[in-house]
Formats: structure tokens, sequence, C-alpha cells
């Protein structure tokens, strides 16, 4: 038998299905091919292990999660356990201003528990970080929530922040309504890339209102945009952020009938302790906020 294959059967054992196992599973893998390992498990065994629909384990099937379950249910244990002293990695993405302003706090505290927890921290945006979760680069994302997220990724809403208009104080707009109301919009839009959940949501409220207002500067950062902003190369979309003061040059204009931007924890799978110790750390502290 071949052990990976016997792992994908405790999975799918389990979580009560194919699908569930694939949701759940430590690693990424898609729904078809942990199908057909486990069609090939069965195939070397001459027997078959479970019923799809509705799932039920055959007698040899529970014999054999029987016989699995103990084992892979306490590698963790003897992973930590040999491990010693190691040090316990965690590879986190976010945006430069998480990393900066919000989670030295989170992992400091996280480090008093888990005094061997040495992170791994990937800068980037929304788009980027979904698809280090899904290739496994990454083990814990703290992003913007998209409304419909990949299936396979689970999600933790942390605090919904309202967008803004970051605008230089030489303009003489001083409202919303004065830089939305124009019959064509003059100014330069700076924001994060079109696939960016802050980007589709303003777009699509603009859409809403029949106001054409295009991406003209696009930055992989809220602070450039701020910079940009303030260097008068046009009005910059971001969000308002908890403790964080207008840039010097600068008049934010909050968006107040716009919707909110949630913000969240993203993962895959199912989180180590110190992953979801962090994610429970950032659910305590988003509410300070």
């Amino acid at each position: 038998m071949n052990i990976h294959h016997l792992e994908l059967f405790y999975y799918v054992a389990k979580h009560k299905g194919i699908a569930g196992a694939v949701r759940n599973m430590p690693y990424g893998i898609q729904q078809p091919a942990v199908s057909a390992q486990v069609i090939q498990l069965e195939n070397d065994l001459g027997i078959t292990l479970f019923q799809r629909r509705p799932f039920e384990l055959t007698p040899a099937g529970k014999e054999l999660y029987a016989f699995t379950q103990p084992f892979f249910e306490n590698l963790d244990a003897i992973s930590q356990k040999i491990r010693g002293g190691v040090a316990q990695t965690i590879r986190i993405a976010a945006s430069t201003t998480v990393f900066r302003d919000h989670l030295p706090d989170i992992l400091s505290a996280a480090r008093k528990e888990y005094q061997s927890l040495h992170p791994s921290l990937r800068v980037g945006i929304q788009p980027e970080i979904e698809k280090w979760l899904l290739e496994n680069e990454v083990d814990l994302g703290v992003t913007v929530l998209s409304s419909k997220p990949p299936s396979e990724l689970k999600s933790e809403k942390l605090l919904e922040l309202p967008m803004v208009l970051m605008v230089p104080t030489r303009l003489k707009a001083k409202t919303v309504e004065e830089i939305l109301g124009q019959d064509r919009i003059a100014q330069t839009l700076i924001s994060l890339p079109q696939n960016e959940g802050i980007t589709r949501a303003f777009q699509s409220e603009l859409s809403a209102r029949k106001i054409d207002w295009p991406l003209g500067i696009e930055l992989n950062s809220v602070d450039l945009i701020s910079t940009y902003a303030a260097s008068g190369f046009g009005i910059g979309l971001s969000l308002a952020l908890p403790g964080k003061k207008a840039p010097k040059g600068i008049r934010v204009l909050p968006l107040k009938d716009f919707p909110g931007v949630p913000i969240g924890a993203l993962w895959r799978g199912q989180l180590s302790p110190v992953g979801q110790r962090i994610v429970d750390l950032l659910k305590e502290y988003a509410t300070t906020l």
C-alpha cells in the first residue's frame, strides 16, 4: 500500500467524504487528485472502502480507518516532542501596514505561549495572498476578504473598514460630492490593482451610481497611494486605518455611503495550534481598534 494513499483515505474517512477531506487537508490538493488516489488504494486492496452517496465506510473501511487513525492523529504531537526546542515556524502573508502597525504586538503575545515561535513574513495584497495560500506557500493571510473567496479557503472576519478618498490639500474640492459630482472626473484615480477587493468594491459602487472613474495609477501598497496623492499625482482610494493619521498634504474624505471593506484572516486546511492562537489574538486585537 502507498502511505500517501492511506493518509488521503484517513482524511476522507475522518471528514466523511472527499470534499470534506480537501477542505481540511494541511496542504493543498485538488478534489480529483484525492478521488483518483483513493480509488487506486481500493484497487490495490481489491475492495471498496466507502460508499460515496451517502457517505458510509464499509466494514473494510472501518477496519482500515481504525488502524490509520491513531498514527495520523498523533503526528503533530510526536513532531512537537521530537523537535523539542526547535523553532515553530508559521508563514504569514499580509500588507506592509499590517506587518508594521499591528502584527508585532500580536506575535509578541503569541511568543509568550510559544517561546520557539519563528514567523516567516511575506508582504502582499489580497489576490497574491489567496494565490499563495492555495499553492501552500503561506499558512495564514491577513487581508481584505473578497465577497466570494476560493472555496478551498477558510476565513475569519476581524473588522470592517470604511473606504476614504485621499485628496491633496492643494485641490479646491473639499467634499466627496464635489469630486464625484463632476461631469467627468478630471483627477487621476490612484488605487490598488483592479483585482484587489477594495478597488472592486469601489468600482462596483461607482457603476451603480453611473459614475465613470477609471483607475489611472495602480500601486500595490496603501502607503504608496498616500505618498503619490500627497505629491499631487491624483486622488487616492484607501481605507480608514485605525490609529493612522492623515499624511501631510492630504485631506481624508470618508466615503460614508459606500460599503465597508471586510478585513480578516484566511487559511487553508487545518491551522496548527500556533496558527489558531494567532487568529484568536487577531480577533481579540480587532475588538480594541
